[in-house]
């Protein structure tokens, strides 16, 4: 019977475990997915003693679907759009939809900066070991976007670490990363929140709580 956690900072405590074994090098970097990423990273990076950041990325539904992703809009200067020919294809998404939702995610993406980074610049990557943490990947198609926009910012170790996720879908995406760490791969998958008896959406109360007791504990960069 695959893992069900509790909510998202149990799973964040049973994950931790499992990266620590890594031995990661320092420097360090968590980077959370919003929103549902963060409660499980702030364990993370406190595990790690590492500073938390926020990895902004907004994914572009099909047409008719739109939990179904097929592209993905990356925070960054200039952003990244990152496409997934099949997925397009197949949703019939042409150049007119993406070019609409684009736009729209990059409104998101700017206000989601604004309130949670709230000015602070992102930290730099180049070098670092940095692990991505999130509560779960279904088709990867997201996270995929963000992993391929990372490794432009030069980490010197790319981790992915995430509680549950589909056994093919950590396959396709093996070629992104130095190290995969996830705890359950269950089969046949559903949903990532089958897994977890507490799977509110996550407010964006919540993100900032969790960056301010981030802040408070020295982990986020440029803390005074």
């Amino acid at each position: 019977m695959s893992a069900r956690f509790a909510d998202r900072a149990s799973a964040g405590l049973a994950l931790a475990e499992r990266v620590r074994r890594l031995a990661l090098q320092a420097p360090i970097v968590v980077l959370a997915l919003p929103r549902g990423g963060v409660p499980v990273a702030l364990a993370v990076a406190r595990a790690l003693n590492a500073p938390l950041d926020l990895l902004l990325v907004r994914k572009i539904g099909a047409p008719w679907q739109s939990e179904l992703a097929v592209a993905a809009v990356v925070d960054g200067t200039p952003p990244e759009l990152v496409l997934d020919e099949t997925m397009q294809a197949l949703a019939g998404a042409d150049q007119n939809y993406i070019e609409a939702q684009r736009r729209e995610a990059l409104q998101e993406l700017q206000r989601r900066r604004a309130v949670y980074l709230q000015g602070r610049e992102p930290l730099d990557l180049e070098g670092a070991t940095v692990v991505v943490v999130d509560d779960g990947i279904a088709t990867g198609t997201t996270v995929r976007a963000a992993l391929q926009a990372l490794r432009r910012r030069r980490p010197k170790r790319l981790v992915l670490a995430v509680p549950v996720a589909p056994h093919d879908t950590l396959q396709r995406l093996a070629a992104e990363v130095d190290d995969i760490v996830c705890l359950s791969e269950p089969d046949p998958f559903h949903a990532v929140g089958m897994h977890y008896l507490d799977f509110h959406q996550v407010s964006d109360e919540e993100v900032l709580d969790a960056l301010d007791a981030a802040h408070r504990e020295r982990l986020v960069g440029g803390a005074a």
